[in-house]
């Protein structure tokens, strides 16, 4: 384990809050697109999508340890793929919207605002924490170079 482990694992989360928190306003800004994706020819809303994050693995020391029956402090995470939510849109009655089918209802987004704000906060406060962590970790660092002097 190298001297920049914690900041390589605090700099890996920090990416991958970023991208949650980018998701989620992608969410927000579309919660009310009725045109999302073309699909046969027909308009679809827009589907509510969300960040898949995983461990990083695959390298040696994490191989190594496992090998040795150690536990290893951990490589950080990684957003290993975006996907979108499948539970069914919103009908609403609207006979007047040009997106409304023969029966007056309008296809509306899965987007639920006050989901989204809670994942929204709860990313923030992974990113302020991970922050923390690097800032505490480079001032380790640098009180273990004032030593040399």
């Amino acid at each position: 384990m190298s001297i920049f482990h914690s900041m390589n694992n605090s700099a890996s989360a920090l990416t991958a809050q970023r991208l949650r928190m980018d998701v989620i306003s992608s969410n927000m800004a579309n919660a009310e697109s009725t045109r999302g994706t073309l699909v046969n020819g027909e308009w679809q809303p827009y589907r509510r999508k969300s960040v898949v994050l995983e461990p990083k693995e695959g390298q040696f020391g994490s191989f190594l340890n496992k090998a040795m029956n150690r536990s290893s402090a951990g490589n950080g995470v990684k957003a290993t793929r975006i996907i979108e939510d499948e539970t069914p849109f919103k009908l609403v009655y609207n006979p007047e919207h040009p997106d409304a089918n023969d029966e007056g209802y309008v296809a509306l987004p899965n987007v639920d605002p006050l989901r989204e704000m809670v994942d929204l906060i709860s990313a923030t406060r992974s990113y302020e924490a991970n922050v923390t962590v690097l800032n505490a970790s480079k001032s380790m660092l640098m009180k273990a170079l004032e030593i040399g002097k």
